[in-house]
């Protein structure tokens, strides 16, 4: 008798902190799996935001099962643990940030029915704007191939079967193929041939662990396939930010892994020569591009302000101060309009003017701030050292005008980073049904975005005396057209994944962005680069990573340290530890250390703070504090930032400053 317990397909999804993205995955999954006998597995690796939750509160009563890690395993060591007690003939390892077609699953299993020389799969893969990824298709890196990626002749020439071997761009994208690599975020495996050639290597913590055992497949005598007639969108970077000096070291490290394991000798040293010099080049480039990008607006209001204040210093002096001979100090101008123009951007800086979007008003603000301590500043000099007071009145002028035309400028230059007005450009479309666009509708503005237009488009030809309603989605092309839609957002529960991939390919070079508002859920999602890791609307929470937070955190470490060297002599007698307390002053003083954060503990999935002398769990006493309690005490105060609660663990904790 056959085992009842046997699958046909095991779907093996690993997480890590991408809670949306994975509940999103789990309703196509589950939709995908209605005509094919499946398991679905969810190896959570010590995720803290919700994720785990989520998986219990929504799909608790649907079969998935939860593998719940206490820490982070890597991707190769999660998958196997589910590997090992899966039980279809099937084994498919799914990124948590893809959306695959309702009917994926019968199509690629009838494909390797039918091709018992397959021992793994890939699918045509799309991404956040329907775009083809090109990985969806690779070939083996070998020294030569990997020298030509490299140094970009891959990308030069894409479809040359000698430079363009990495990404195989000289096959065509819409037609099956055999092929070397194939993607982890998608790989199908028969399960008899993990079971010849072995599990994944868990030497590879993350990346790399693909291209072995797809190699590794191929020596065991079985092929890989390219299967383009079902496909998936696969929000790239949502796990990993790609673009980070961390994902260079993490991924060509693992290239050098391979390159040790599976090349000769004298092949390895080399592999591992251009992946050394490669890691230095990439990660060279990505700090001195992160740095001059941070750098590049002040450095230019500085030079502008500056540029501006000599030519009215030299018109001031020559028509009105000078008239009868003589002129400023050279030295003390350049002293004098370099501390201006700091103070000036300092102030601009603490008010939010240097935030994306531009606040023209924040700018504003922190002009006239800047103009006062310059102007306190100024009283209490002495005489001697004073400058002319009447420059810094027509300097204000300047740094106003020069702020506001520079701002304007790169607003109608089109640059969306410093859209006066981001929400507003937004002219967007939801299609699904009544019911699920008054929900979407709801929920944006939860999410406080403030759309220019919002058009309800009907997936089913019902709703057309609503107040939005601009047509129906067989008219979409149109709609985009006539109201110049950017944003397009189609709710999964009217609209199959088929039908979604089917119209964002139809609409690709309209040139529009596209979400999914998944059913029930409280996040609508999208992506539309490498470098933005997604674009995720959910309910607006006050996080401590928000720009505004971070400096009244670092101005609340200030004032408090100011405040407490004010009250040392007497507040001393009542620390813990007092030599601690006098040297904790001053590190949080010059911003070494915050009076309250993670304490000690170090939280790579939430966002970064100094180390702490407090954290959140010093002020709960009445019970014992657990890692786990913790770790979600850190999470929830990083999620609901206010200075009202420094204060109060400061002040509950008031014997424990010198921790």
């Amino acid at each position: 008798m056959a085992d009842p317990q046997i699958f046909k397909l095991s779907v093996i999804i690993v997480n890590y902190n991408v809670q949306h993205f994975l509940e999103q995955c789990l309703h196509s999954v589950i939709k995908a799996s209605r005509k094919v006998s499946t398991e679905i597995f969810v190896v959570d690796n010590n995720s803290v935001d919700g994720s785990i939750p989520m998986v219990k509160a929504r799909f608790g009563g649907t079969g998935v099962q939860l593998i719940e890690n206490k820490k982070n395993t890597g991707f190769s060591c999660a998958n196997n643990q589910a590997i090992k007690i899966a039980k279809g003939e099937y084994i498919l390892l799914l990124n948590p940030d893809t959306v695959v077609e309702e009917d994926t699953f019968e199509k690629i299993t009838a494909f390797m029915d039918s091709h018992q020389d397959a021992g793994g799969l890939g699918v045509k893969m799309l991404d956040g704007r329907a775009k083809f990824l090109p990985e969806s298709k690779r070939g083996l890196p070998t020294p030569a191939v990997a020298f030509y990626k490299m140094i970009g002749l891959s990308k030069i020439f894409p479809k040359s079967k000698t430079f363009g071997k990495y990404h195989l761009g000289f096959l065509d994208e819409d037609k099956t193929h055999e092929v070397e690599i194939l993607a982890g975020a998608f790989m199908l495996l028969r399960k008899t041939t993990l079971d010849k050639v072995g599990l994944l290597d868990e030497t590879f913590f993350m990346y790399g662990e693909d291209i072995d055992l797809s190699y590794r497949i191929i020596l065991g005598g079985y092929k890989n396939y390219y299967f383009p007639e079902t496909r998936i969108i696969h929000y790239k970077g949502e796990s990993t930010k790609k673009s980070s000096v961390n994902y260079v070291f993490v991924f060509y490290r693992a290239m050098a892994i391979f390159a040790q394991k599976h090349f000769s000798q004298k092949n390895a040293k080399l592999f591992s020569l251009l992946i050394n010099l490669a890691i230095y080049l990439r990660a060279g480039a990505a700090i001195t591009i992160r740095f001059f990008k941070s750098i590049a607006l002040p450095a230019f209001d500085f030079v502008i302000i500056m540029i501006g204040l000599l030519f009215i210093k030299n018109q001031y002096g020559k028509n009105i101060r000078f008239t009868e001979g003589g002129s400023y100090s050279e030295s003390l101008v350049a002293i004098a309009f370099t501390s201006y123009i700091l103070v000036w951007m300092f102030s601009v800086y603490l008010s939010g003017g240097y935030d994306k979007p531009v606040r023209l008003f924040q700018i504003l603000r922190g002009v006239i701030a800047g103009t006062g301590i310059i102007l306190i500043g100024y009283s209490l000099l002495p005489e001697a050292y004073r400058f002319s007071r009447a420059l810094i009145l027509l300097g204000v002028v300047w740094v106003v005008l020069s702020y506001l035309i520079s701002r304007l400028t790169l607003h109608f230059a089109g640059l969306k980073s410093f859209s006066l007005n981001p929400d507003s450009s937004k002219r967007i479309a939801i299609i699904g049904k009544q019911e699920e666009f008054e929900r979407v509708n709801e929920l944006l503005k939860q999410t406080n975005i403030q759309s220019g237009f919002l058009g309800f488009v009907s997936a089913d030809g019902s709703g057309t005396s609503h107040v939005n309603y601009v047509g129906n989605i067989s008219q979409i092309e149109e709609v985009i057209e006539i109201y110049k839609i950017n944003e397009v957002i189609f709710c999964s529960r009217d609209i199959s994944s088929q039908g979604i991939i089917d119209y964002m390919h139809t609409l690709v070079s309209a040139n529009v962005d596209f979400k999914i508002a998944p059913p029930e859920s409280l996040s609508i999602i999208g992506s539309n680069s490498i470098d933005t890791a997604g674009d995720l609307y959910i309910i607006d929470v006050n996080s401590i990573s928000k720009p505004k937070n971070k400096r009244n955190k670092r101005l609340f470490d200030v004032v408090l340290s100011l405040l407490l060297i004010s009250v040392l002599p007497i507040l001393i007698l009542f620390q813990n530890n007092k030599t601690g307390f006098i040297k904790n002053i001053f590190s949080v003083l010059f911003n070494f250390k915050s009076w309250v954060g993670y304490g000690k503990d170090d939280h790579e999935h939430l966002p970064k703070l100094k180390k702490s002398v407090l954290s959140p769990a010093d002020a709960i006493k009445t019970i014992s504090i657990t890692p786990d309690l913790r770790t979600r005490l850190h999470l929830a105060y990083s999620k609901d930032y206010k200075f009202e609660n420094d204060l109060n663990i400061v002040w509950k904790c008031l014997r424990m400053l010198g921790n």
